[in-house]
């Protein structure tokens, strides 16, 4: 399967530069993989939508104020880095604005004077290793939110709290696992009222998984690895739901991901674990029976993982319906659900 079958145009204009004025208040499109029936609805009306007895299951990780500014040493010009994983306390994997001109030797000065230097360069990651360490409380400071490159604004206050999930606990993405931007306190109420069930687990989300794919032929994508923990409650919970024959509904891909590497002889592995699990059509779900989630870039791994789960056809159509009825896009913008 070629990677140009999962593109499509979309106007700039639906590309969501800004979150709704409130989260549950995003446009809802439903799916119904056996009928091909679509509702054009709002977040609001999920517990309207769902039954009781149905499981949501959440990414419950949290973003990282991880983008940097940094001046280079040699030459005075202003540099940015993306921290996207601690090797240890003083030295991160990064990646940097203008990569190749990152060369191994450099010396960066960023806020409260403190200064790293490359020690590796890899493809488009750099090695920066700091000469005081850097922790989270430094990075809640000093560091911004590392919008998504489509989002063409600096970061503002307002993106420190909407940027992440209300229920984000664990600190380690680099970016949002977005679909549970948008629920509230309130509608997670709601939904218990219902007796609609909630589980969490935890996958970091890294750049990777909102990169394009490349290849031309998408079998030949090579997925990113990214870490994921799911604990005994949780996996007991999905574990008991599948053998009553209940719906597991993920809220994100991240989330899908997770439940999907971790399914192994009937069962849920615990603990932690790491994935890089490429889910694109021809793929045969093990656990979830439903996903809710944003609309995704052209050619992304994401837009594969919707399209294997509901069928490219029915997900192309309705990128395109969405379109016409100027549902907002990507990290920001309007919600899907697929039963």
């Amino acid at each position: 399967m070629n990677t140009s079958d999962f593109t499509f145009d979309l106007p700039e204009c639906l590309i969501a530069q800004h979150p709704s004025a409130e989260r549950e208040t995003s446009r809802l499109m439903t799916l119904n993989r056996a009928s091909h029936e679509k509702r054009l609805l709002h977040v609001t009306d999920l517990p309207d939508v769902l039954d009781a007895g149905d499981i949501l299951v959440f990414n419950n990780s949290r973003v990282r104020p991880a983008r940097l500014s940094g001046i280079a040493l040699q030459t005075g010009a202003q540099v940015e880095f993306l921290l996207l994983k601690r090797l240890d306390e003083w030295t991160w994997q990064a990646m940097a604005s203008r990569t190749k001109r990152r060369r191994i030797g450099s010396r960066y000065r960023f806020a409260d004077g403190r200064q790293a230097e490359i020690t590796e360069a890899a493809g488009e990651y750099r090695t920066l290793r700091f000469d005081m360490p850097i922790d989270d409380a430094w990075l809640d400071r000093y560091g911004h939110i590392p919008l998504p490159p489509y989002i063409k604004r600096p970061d503002t206050p307002e993106d420190r709290e909407r940027y992440q999930t209300v229920y984000a606990a664990i600190t380690g993405s680099t970016a949002a696992p977005t679909a549970g931007l948008h629920f509230t306190e309130t509608l997670l109420s709601r939904l218990t009222n219902k007796k609609i069930e909630t589980a969490f687990i935890t996958l970091h989300v890294g750049m990777g998984t909102f990169l394009p794919v490349r290849a031309e032929r998408i079998e030949d994508h090579i997925m990113h690895e990214e870490f994921f923990h799911i604990d005994e409650e949780t996996a007991s919970l999905i574990e008991r739901a599948k053998a009553e024959g209940r719906r597991i509904i993920a809220v994100g891909t991240t989330s899908a991901r997770a439940l999907e590497s971790a399914w192994s002889n009937g069962r849920l592995m615990r603990g932690d674990h790491a994935t890089a699990l490429f889910i694109y059509p021809g793929y045969e779900f093990k656990v979830i029976g439903g996903l809710f989630t944003n609309f995704h870039t052209p050619k992304s791994s994401l837009l594969m993982l919707v399209s294997a789960f509901a069928g490219r056809e029915f997900i192309m159509e309705s990128y395109h319906e969405a379109i016409q009825h100027e549902f907002r896009f990507f990290s920001y913008g309007d919600a899907m659900l697929i039963l």
